[in-house]
C-alpha cells in the first residue's frame, strides 16, 4: 500500500499575521515570471519551479525558514513543496487555496514586478512631496544651457539602452557619495531620473535627506514621461561618474567624509542598527534567524575585493528589488561598504521599508580580502547522476534521425543562440512541452552550463520512457568547440513566460502601455492602504 504525504498548509490570515508581527516568512510564487507579474501578493517572491534548485539556496539560506508556496491552480505548488523538502527545507507549507484563496479571503493582489520598492517610492513622494520637474521644463533648461545636471540613477545597462540626452549615469546608491564631484557649485540644479518614477524619487529624496545644498528634483515620470512628451532619447551613451582614485585630493577626501557624516545621520534618523564584522559573521552562523549580508558597492568594486560572506547587491537596486535579493520578510539584513556613505543611505531606505537592517562599522582595507564573484551558496543540491555526451558525440547523433535536443535555458538566451534543431522547453511545463515535440528515439538535454539540464533529465526520462543524455558542459561547450548556433524563436515547445517584459524596456515602446504603467504607479499608495501589511514609514 502506498501513502501520499499530506501537505502542510497555511491560511491567508496566518500569513498576514506573520507579516504584521514581523515574523520570518518567505511567500514564494513558483509560477514563471510572466504570470507572477500579472497577479501576486505584495511581498511574494518569484522562484519558478523550473529553476528552484538553482535559485532557492542563494536567497533562502536557512533550511528551517518558514516558506509558503503558491500557484494559481496549475498544480505547481505541491510539486515545489516536495522539491523544497527534497532539498532539506523543513518549514515548507502550501498557501490554502493558492492565489484564488488569497483573493477570496480579501487579500490585495498586485501586478508588475518589484512592487514593494515601487510602492514605497510612491509613498515617499506622497509623504515628503519630493520635488519633480516635468520633461518639457527640463528640456527648456537644457536648451538654454542652464546650470543643470541630469543624473540617471539606473544600472549602467539600462542607461545605455536609452537615456535623457546629456545625462550622466550614477546608480542610486552612488548619488550622495558622488554629488560633490558632479555638482560642486551649490547653485547647480540637480535632476534625477529613472525609467519610471521610483528611482528618480528615491534618488532625489536621498540627496535632500543628506542635506545637499543644491536645488534637487526628480524628473517627473522618468524616461517614460520624457517619451510621452515627444522628446527624443539617446541610445548607447557611456557617460558615467568618475570614481575618485586613491590619490584624490584633500577637497575630494573632505567631501567624502562630509557625505559619510550626512549619510550616517540619515541612517540614525531612520533607526538603522550598527554592528561589527565579527558580530555579523556570528549572526550569519546562527540557525535561528535568516541573515542576509550585502555589499552595496558596484559589482566591479565587489569583485576587486569584498568582505568574505557578503554578496553583491548595489544599493539602488537592493532598494528597488528587495524581494528579489531578500525574499524572507522579517529577516535580518546587514550592509557593508568601504566609504561610510552607500551602506548608510541604502540602510536608511530599507529601515523605512520595515526591514531590520544593520550597517557594519569599523571595516578597513584588509577586511575586503576576498576577490572575484561570490562563492556558491550553501545547501545547493547535488544534481542527479546522468548519462553525458560530448559536443562531438552530439554532432554524430544529429546526423541520423530520432534525436531530439531540449534546451532548458532561459528563453532570452535560447533566442540569442542555440544548438541548431534544438527545442526550447520550460522544465516546470515539461509534460505540456512534450506534446509539441516530434517523435524521438532518444533525447538530449542541455542548457547554458548543463546544470539545470541535469535536474531535468530524470524527469524527461520518466515522462517519455526513452533514453536521455545530457550535453556535457551544456551549450557553452558546443560554442567552445567552434560549432554553429541557430538564432531566433525557431522551435518553442513552451511559451516564453519565464521573462516578463516591462513596458519601458527596450526602445519599441507602446505609448498606451507607458501611460498604463504610470497609472499603475499612481495607484500604488491606495493599494498599500488596502493591503495593510507593509509597515512602511517615511522619515
Amino acid at each position: 500500500m502506498s501513502f501520499v504525504k499530506e501537505l502542510r498548509t497555511r491560511s491567508f490570515e496566518d500569513v498576514r499575521h506573520a507579516l504584521l508581527d514581523r515574523e520570518e516568512v518567505a511567500l514564494v510564487d513558483v509560477r514563471e515570471e510572466e504570470p507572477h507579474a500579472r497577479s501576486h501578493p505584495l511581498f511574494a517572491a518569484n522562484l519558478p519551479l523550473s529553476r528552484l534548485e538553482l535559485d532557492a539556496p542563494v536567497v533562502l539560506p536557512r533550511l528551517n525558514v518558514p516558506i509558503v508556496v503558491f500557484d494559481d491552480g496549475e498544480g505547481l505548488a505541491a510539486r515545489a513543496a516536495a522539491r523544497f523538502e527534497d532539498m532539506g527545507y523543513t518549514g515548507v507549507a502550501v498557501l490554502q487555496g493558492g492565489l484564488q484563496g488569497w483573493r477570496e479571503a480579501g487579500g490585495e493582489l498586485f501586478h508588475e514586478l518589484n512592487v514593494p520598492g515601487k510602492a514605497f517610492g510612491e509613498l515617499v513622494e506622497s509623504r515628503r512631496r519630493t520635488p519633480s520637474l516635468p520633461a518639457s521644463q527640463l528640456q527648456a533648461l537644457l536648451d538654454e544651457d542652464a546650470d543643470v545636471v541630469v543624473l540617471d540613477a539606473r544600472p549602467f545597462d539600462e542607461y545605455r539602452t536609452m537615456n535623457i540626452p546629456g545625462s550622466i549615469n550614477v546608480p542610486g546608491a552612488e548619488l550622495v557619495l558622488r554629488i560633490a564631484q558632479l555638482a560642486p557649485n551649490p547653485a547647480t540644479r540637480i535632476v534625477v531620473n529613472g525609467s519610471g518614477r521610483t528611482r528618480g524619487i528615491i534618488g532625489a529624496q536621498s540627496l535632500i535627506n543628506a542635506g545637499v545644498p543644491n536645488p534637487v528634483a526628480a524628473l517627473r515620470n522618468g524616461t517614460i514621461g520624457w517619451t510621452l512628451a515627444g522628446q527624443p532619447l539617446a541610445h548607447g551613451s557611456t557617460r558615467r561618474f568618475e570614481p575618485a582614485g586613491k590619490d584624490a585630493g584633500d577637497a575630494a577626501n573632505t567631501a567624502r567624509l562630509a557625505a559619510a557624516d550626512a549619510a550616517r545621520a540619515v541612517a540614525g534618523r531612520a533607526r538603522v542598527g550598527r554592528t561589527s564584522r565579527d558580530e555579523a559573521r556570528r549572526w550569519a552562523g546562527e540557525a535561528v534567524r535568516t541573515v542576509y549580508r550585502f555589499d552595496v558597492r558596484s559589482l566591479e568594486e565587489y569583485e576587486a575585493g569584498h568582505v568574505p560572506g557578503f554578496r553583491s547587491a548595489p544599493g539602488g537596486q537592493l532598494v528597488q528589488e528587495i524581494e528579489v535579493f531578500a525574499p524572507v520578510r522579517g529577516a535580518r539584513v546587514i550592509l557593508a561598504d568601504n566609504d561610510g556613505v552607500r551602506a548608510n543611505m541604502t540602510a536608511s531606505w530599507l529601515a523605512q521599508m520595515n526591514v531590520e537592517v544593520y550597517v557594519v562599522d569599523g571595516l578597513g582595507a584588509a577586511d575586503f580580502a576576498e576577490k572575484g564573484p561570490a562563492p556558491a551558496a550553501r545547501n545547493v543540491p547535488t544534481p542527479p547522476v546522468v548519462d553525458e555526451l560530448s559536443a562531438a558525440d552530439l554532432v554524430t547523433l544529429l546526423q541520423a534521425p530520432g534525436t531530439v535536443v531540449l534546451d532548458f535555458t532561459r528563453s532570452a538566451r535560447y533566442v540569442s543562440g542555440h544548438i541548431p534543431g534544438a527545442w526550447f522547453a520550460l522544465r516546470g511545463q515539461l509534460e505540456d512541452a512534450l506534446r509539441r515535440l516530434p517523435d524521438a528515439h532518444r533525447y538530449v538535454a542541455t542548457c547554458n552550463s548543463s546544470w539545470l539540464a541535469r535536474f531535468a533529465a530524470p524527469e524527461l526520462a520518466a515522462l517519455t520512457g526513452k533514453p536521455v543524455q545530457v550535453l556535457r558542459g551544456g551549450t557553452r561547450e558546443w560554442v567552445e568547440a567552434g560549432l554553429p548556433l541557430e538564432h531566433g524563436e525557431t522551435r518553442m515547445a513552451s511559451p516564453r513566460i519565464d521573462r516578463y517584459r516591462r513596458p519601458y524596456e527596450g526602445t519599441d515602446h507602446s505609448l498606451d502601455a507607458l501611460n498604463a504603467y504610470l497609472e499603475w504607479e499612481f495607484g500604488l499608495v491606495a493599494q498599500l492602504g488596502r493591503d495593510g501589511t507593509h509597515g512602511f514609514r517615511v522619515i
